[in-house]
């Protein structure tokens, strides 16, 4: 009985232990054909005869979003894109570097409040975008970057320019995703475009391998063997090959929505704006400081401008925010910042970050009811667990909440002699800066009087396009943007090199405006190669280059804590000649005819209206005087 007993158990778990082990073997197969993509392909044909490429699907997507301008330095990898594109109207600007187009890219964003978008060849080319994607995810600017890559079954085998793409931008980008389907060039697409402006905006980057852009017969004549298989293991392997290449274009000319998606953007609780709309109904002597973010969509720069006006609070504005109000606005202040933060009861940073700009919080007076609001948590309590601590943290876009201050606080007004206190700190600075012009220097030009001769003369429709250090930082205090969206420098990643890719992408945003560049000597090594580009492209735009014949910025510093000005002299090269080698036009300023400053500046004006891009080159004494950082 109990030997009975005993096997009873055992003739059950036999038929148990098949029927788990051919459930595991249908599961992991059916699997295997999942991922194979066989089943997919059972109900989406693959068109064989088809000469379409995945190029049309990527240029359907951007020209469904609105994109005008695709930026780019040529590679076999990409070329369907490039063609495609062209063949529905959108303009292909090549570049004599990828840094370039992405910085372009990066200026289309910040001045049309769209993505902006750059593509670029596998590895190197990839390689040399780091920088500007860099200074793009600081500076909260949408870019999407599209990038070649090896074919997908070559993928870490070795092939031409094949490197772990995803990996290296990952840290940069919201959103990285690698394309492995032809049908997904779309889909994915969109996706990346929503990314880009969702919540704190950024740059994305879709990798787009050479197999999944070209046409079905190219790609079947570089995958399929020409011969025939003969062994077991090469009939394997061509059957794989087949499948792969089947997946791989199953479906990809079915019908799918192009267009944008919903985007997320953050806003303040009709709560937060009430407790900020008490606090500040109480202040004495409010203070904003509006950075970048207040530029962002949907809240145009006309309607926040309105809304900063009807508030009457005094204001400094940074970044994209310069120009705001004009020039000579009485509500916009540009000196001795630090002693206003120190003085004011209640602060609202509309956008702007407690980092190295704001000495990491410690401008601001403990005393103070800080207000701040920002759309990325992190940025906007930075340093607030150390240095100062808000009264209000508001997460949510800039531009709505300003508005919103201001219809809660319509009809409040503020005493005058706080801004009066304000504009007569203004007023002293001002007068530093004048007797600065007119103190001599050793040789060549006092740039603090260059400076305001180009302030003086600067066009009501010019954009101001910044890149450099001494001379740029300078600029920053005394030459002022006419409106708003009429400055582009790099932002808080203070990149050099930025300048002929945000005058190439500012230019073709707006081609009725002037776009003037402010470039010291040592930034403008960078982008002298691109007058190339204006000149083929035909995009006017000029050039005043402040040259001191070194990286005066560094060196000031270094000679006086170190003793040496090692690797920080150049030459007071001919720029003004190079560019007159690369077919555009050139002008040089020095003590010379320093009497014809007016006179050669508008002739440079004059030339660059009549469509020519212009170099000039401004010989500056090196001087002590001047004051230091852009980054405000």
């Amino acid at each position: 009985m109990e030997t009975a007993a005993a096997a009873a158990p055992a003739e059950g778990f036999f038929p148990s232990f098949l029927l788990l082990g051919f459930g595991t073997l249908v599961a992991a197969l059916l699997g295997a054909a999942h991922r194979l993509g066989l089943f997919y392909q059972l109900m989406h044909k693959v068109d064989t005869a088809s000469i379409r490429h995945g190029g049309e699907n990527v240029a359907a997507v951007l020209k469904a979003h609105g994109v005008r301008f695709l930026f780019t330095l040529a590679g076999g990898h990409i070329s369907p894109v490039l063609v495609a594109s062209e063949k529905l109207g959108i303009r292909v600007v090549d570049t004599r570097h990828e840094v370039t187009a992405v910085f372009a890219a990066d200026a289309v964003a910040r001045l049309t409040g769209t993505v902006g978008v750059a593509a670029v060849t596998a590895g190197p080319g990839l390689t040399n975008t780091v920088t500007a994607v860099k200074n793009a995810q600081i500076a909260q600017s949408p870019v999407l970057l599209l990038g070649g890559a090896a074919g997908t079954l070559l993928q870490n085998r070795g092939a031409l320019q094949a490197v772990d793409q995803m990996s290296l931008f990952r840290p940069l980008c919201k959103f990285c995703a690698s394309v492995r389907r032809v049908r997904d060039i779309i889909p994915t697409l969109r996706a990346a475009m929503a990314a880009a402006q969702s919540g704190t905006p950024g740059p994305v980057f879709v990798e787009l391998p050479i197999d999944v852009l070209y046409p079905y017969f190219l790609v079947q004549k570089e995958m399929i063997p020409a011969k025939s298989p003969k062994g077991l293991v090469d009939r394997v392997v061509h059957w794989y090959l087949v499948n792969a290449l089947a997946n791989l274009f199953a479906g990809a000319w079915e019908p799918q929505p192009e267009g944008p998606l919903p985007l997320d953007i953050p806003q303040a609780s009709p709560q937060q704006v009430q407790r900020c709309v008490e606090i500040l109904s109480r202040a004495k002597r409010p203070l904003m400081l509006i950075g970048s973010q207040a530029l962002l969509p949907p809240t145009s720069a006309d309607k926040l401008r309105v809304a900063v006006e009807t508030l009457g609070i005094p204001c400094f504005l940074a970044g994209m925010a310069r120009g705001l109000l004009g020039r000579n606005h009485p509500l916009h202040f540009r000196q001795n910042r630090r002693a206003a933060l120190k003085k004011a009861d209640v602060v609202v940073l509309a956008g702007a970050v407690c980092d190295f700009r704001l000495s990491y919080g410690r401008f601001l007076s403990r005393s103070s009811k800080i207000i701040v609001v920002n759309r990325d948590r992190k940025e906007m309590l930075i340093n607030s667990d150390i240095f100062w601590k808000p009264q209000e943290a508001v997460q949510g876009d800039v531009g709505s909440f300003v508005v919103k201050l201001m219809e809660g606080l319509r009809g409040q007004t503020w005493a005058s002699d706080w801004a009066e206190e304000l504009r007569q700190a203004d007023r002293q600075k001002e007068q530093t800066f004048r007797e600065k012009a007119l103190m001599p220097v050793a040789e060549h030009l006092n740039p603090v009087r260059v400076l305001q001769l180009v302030e003086d003369i600067l066009p009501d429709n010019s954009i101001l396009v910044v890149d450099g250090g001494d001379f740029v930082g300078t600029a920053a205090y005394l030459v002022q943007p006419r409106g708003p969206l009429c400055w582009l420098d790099p932002g808080a990643f203070g990149t050099l090199g930025v300048g002929a890719g945000f005058a190439l992408g500012a230019k073709l945003c707006r081609p009725d405006a002037e776009v003037w560049c402010l470039f010291g000597d040592g930034a403008f090594g960078y982008s002298l190669i691109e007058f190339d580009t204006f000149v083929r492209h035909k995009i006017p735009v000029m050039a005043l280059i402040g040259n001191d014949a070194g990286w005066t910025q560094i060196s000031r510093e270094q000679v006086s804590c170190l003793g040496s000005n090692v690797a920080c002299g150049l030459t007071y090269t001919d720029y003004h000649k190079a560019a007159l080698g690369l077919g555009a036009q050139g002008q040089l300023l020095s003590r010379e005819n320093e009497d014809q400053l007016v006179k050669v500046l508008r002739d440079a004006q004059q030339q660059c209206q009549d469509g020519h891009p212009v170099v000039v080159n401004i010989l500056i004494g090196r001087t002590d005087f001047r004051d230091g950082s852009l980054a405000m």
